[in-house]
């Protein structure tokens, strides 16, 4: 195989980049824009539109990430056997990815769940009104969490590939392996 992994770096870096970023504005930008609607039951069924028309994009960078970092694993197969650093940093990438994985899905889930409940109003997105139903606000109150939680783990994950990235100079492999 070539020592160049260009496009599968790529596919990980963008997937990543796409998931991180979407993640972040839709916390932010979506559901901040959403509460400022005025009927409670519109703030509700805009946000679960505009997530419903991010999930498959955000699906298509799943893959591309997914594609690419088991792209990486197998052009560096060689490194991660000798670098425990390496072998170390990929393994806890794996295990953040699926964590990412999990809440992406439970997050959408719980969207399902508060879009199907939207006739009940909200403050915005993630923000129950007064008077919400029990299983309106518990469904809000766990959507926040695990649509901030998102970006955080993506966050890392964009961090530990700084760090991958930083592990493949030259120097650093020459001068811990002679």
């Amino acid at each position: 195989m070539s020592q160049r992994n260009t496009l599968v770096r790529s596919l990980h870096d963008l997937g990543l980049a796409a998931w991180f970023g979407g993640s972040l504005m839709g916390a932010i930008g979506l559901n901040g824009a959403t509460s400022h609607a005025h009927d409670p039951r519109e703030r509700l069924r805009l946000s679960a539109k505009g997530w419903g028309m991010w999930a498959p994009v955000n699906a298509l960078a799943i893959g591309a990430n997914l594609v690419g970092g088991l792209g990486l694993i197998g052009g560096n197969k060689g490194r991660l056997a000798k670098q425990p650093e390496a072998r170390q940093n990929s393994a806890a990438k794996a295990a953040l990815t699926g964590a990412a994985m999990v809440l992406t899905a439970y997050s959408g889930m719980l969207g399902r769940k508060v879009a199907r409940l939207a006739e009940e109003g909200g403050e915005g997105a993630t923000e129950p009104k007064a008077g919400a139903p029990k299983k309106l606000k518990a469904a809000q109150k766990q959507l926040k969490a695990a649509q901030w939680a998102i970006p955080a783990v993506t966050g890392v994950l964009v961090v530990m590939g700084a760090q991958q990235g930083e592990q493949q100079r030259p120097l650093a492999g020459l001068l811990r392996h002679r």
